[in-house]
């Protein structure tokens, strides 16, 4: 996938939107979201209003994936970022993660943020945490035993930083 398009959601792409949620839930290994996740919690969760904002990756006219961004903490947090992402499985592996998280670094550049906290990075999410460290991220601490993966039983959380 050379052409990845990123554009803030709307909301004809809620279908395809929630239909990567779904799969990403019922995987159980990244996001600590009940299952099943009924569309209307999905999109409560999902979907930001500002100061935060949601987006999607598109090549060739199809959402392959989402992320959402905003501030981490209300009030005196404000200034720490925080984001969210997910990937349609057909679409891993090629591009569509780095894409967003580039994109949504530098958000928060545009927008003042003073850095970015991401609060519950599955251990075992080889992937993500690969990606997040090649970012720039840093594992700040780590949550011993705190997410229940289906495939690999109790797993820590990791908090990882970027400063901007």
């Amino acid at each position: 996938m050379t052409d990845i398009a990123i554009r803030e959601f709307a909301d004809g792409d809620w279908p395809a939107v929630l239909a990567i949620i779904d799969e990403v839930v019922r995987e159980g290994e990244t996001y600590a979201y009940p299952t099943p996740l009924p569309p209307d919690e999905a999109r409560a969760l999902w979907v930001e209003v500002p100061p935060g904002l949601t987006v999607v990756a598109e090549v060739d006219g199809r959402v392959v994936g989402t992320a959402k961004m905003g501030p981490n903490r209300p009030g005196p947090g404000d200034h720490i970022g925080t984001a969210s992402f997910m990937v349609a499985s057909d679409a891993r592996g090629a591009g569509v993660g780095r894409r967003l998280a580039d994109w949504v670094v530098d958000w928060h550049r545009r927008e003042g943020y003073e850095g970015i906290q991401f609060n519950a990075v599955v251990a075992s999410n080889a992937p993500a945490v690969r990606l997040w460290r090649s970012v720039g991220f840093e594992i700040v601490g780590t949550v011993p035993g705190a997410f229940r993966s289906p495939r690999h039983g109790q797993v820590g959380l990791h908090v990882m930083f970027l400063p901007l």
